[in-house]
């Protein structure tokens, strides 16, 4: 496929997303089932266009004055591809397949526009109604801070030591570019994308079949160093999904101790029986059935709640969800949130620690649950995770969390990671 046919199927992916209300990898995936001569690059170009657009939608139908889905993708032509408009018209001469080329009129708009002067929320590239949340964990900095999640997100992954260090993951990724991730070193990072280029698969790679890497956020890496866990413990991860952050307690722990893994779905536990496998760990059993972790009641040095939220960090990797979100969609997260943790602090025990975590940036989800959780719970305090922070990272000047009320808060901006709330609460009998 030609620009200009990778550009109308773009289009067409957005105008499905906007009216089905869906998620994008959804549209992308049918528009591939039903397009099958389009190759890998193609699909990657699209892909590329799609997510771009929906990371920006704001700012882009701003500066063309227009939210048509059309020109929010020659928008993403125009910045992400780092091409110019008469690169973009001759691409599309001749080519049957593509859409109409730019009006001359809205090139001088998107010309003269200066987004600097642009509505603060479409500076921030977020829904209007989500300012006062990040107003109350960014203060003045909300603009910013919100911006860096519609930028493109690097590809992060976790050394597996159990099986390997940095060094020997980066030897056999060379041809993945990947490097040395900061604050972490048993992290790597392929950097984000440029233009219309494409990541490489590195799930395919010799070295993951070996299980000597992970696909995770740096963000998520981080999160689990902070719970210090030790060899030894006897963990529950009470919200395991598919058990990243189990497996990155494993390695923590050198397969010593024992990990509980478990999730109230099951086909979101589903594929950590493989992983745990590829990986070597053997110091953790999942459990799909509540009624198994009866017996541990009482009994864990460390509950690890990686609790269900609107995922608002991640928004760099799932713009689309953003678009979708509401003020109910929040406050019904937030019952959950504290059904869940109601129930996974029955199994500290006493001079245990309950971890609270979400992968979201607004206060509701974070502070206040704790600080809601702690006032009904005055057998808890809440341990200051600055110390923590000190010593699990590599420091790095250029890159520093927020400290909030004793927990830490992990940004694109700040910490060059998705968007992350740790907190540390410790039962005192």
């Amino acid at each position: 496929m030609r620009l200009g046919g990778r550009l109308q199927a773009a289009i067409e992916v957005l105008d499905d997303i906007e009216t089905r209300k869906r998620p994008a990898s959804d549209a992308l995936k049918d528009w591939g089932l039903s397009h099958r001569f389009a190759g890998a690059g193609d699909r990657a170009v699209i892909g590329n266009i799609v997510y771009d657009a929906l990371r920006r939608k704001l700012s882009l139908g701003w500066r063309m004055d227009s939210d048509a889905a059309r020109h929010i993708a020659f928008g993403v032509l125009l910045s992400d591809a780092e091409l110019v408009i008469d690169d973009i018209n001759a691409a599309l001469e001749g080519d049957k397949f593509a859409p109409e080329p730019l009006e001359a009129e809205r090139m001088a708009i998107w010309q003269a526009r200066d987004l600097a002067t642009a509505p603060d929320h479409v500076r921030a590239d977020v829904p209007e109604w989500c300012i006062p949340h990040f107003q109350a964990i960014f203060g003045d900095a909300w603009v910013e801070q919100a911006a860096a999640l519609s930028a493109r997100p690097p590809v992060d992954l976790r050394v597996n030591t159990l099986k390997a260090d940095r060094e020997k993951v980066l030897k056999e990724l060379v041809r993945a570019g990947a490097n040395p991730a900061p604050l972490l070193d048993t992290a790597v990072r392929v950097p984000p994308l440029r233009a219309m280029g494409r990541h490489p698969n590195v799930q395919a790679e010799p070295a993951f079949q070996r299980g000597l890497f992970e696909v995770q956020d740096l963000g998520s890496q981080i999160a689990a160093r902070l719970s210090n866990a030790k060899p030894g413990e006897q963990v529950l991860d009470y919200c395991a999904g598919a058990g990243g952050k189990t497996l990155a307690l494993a390695a923590l722990m050198g397969n010593k101790g024992q990990i509980h893994a478990y999730d109230a779905e099951r086909a979101r536990l589903a594929p950590i029986f493989d992983r745990l496998k590829r990986a070597g760990v053997r110091n953790a059993q999942a459990h799909a059935n509540l009624s198994e972790l009866v017996p541990l009641e009482g009994q864990m040095d460390l509950v690890l709640v990686d609790a269900p939220c609107t995922g608002s960090g991640t928004w760099r990797r799932r713009p689309d969800a953003k678009w979708r979100l509401s003020d109910q969609q929040m406050e019904r997260r937030e019952v959950e949130q504290r059904e869940v943790l109601d129930a996974a602090k029955a199994y500290v025990k006493p001079g245990g620690r309950l971890v609270y975590i979400t992968c979201s940036l607004f206060a509701p989800e974070n502070g206040r649950q704790v600080a809601s959780f702690l006032e009904n719970n005055t057998d808890y305090s809440i341990v200051d995770t600055r110390p923590l922070w000190q010593e699990a990272v590599v420091a790095d000047e250029k890159l520093a969390p927020l400290f909030k009320d004793g927990s830490t808060i992990l940004s694109p901006l700040s910490t060059s990671t998705d968007g992350f709330f740790i907190s540390v609460l410790r039962r005192e009998k």
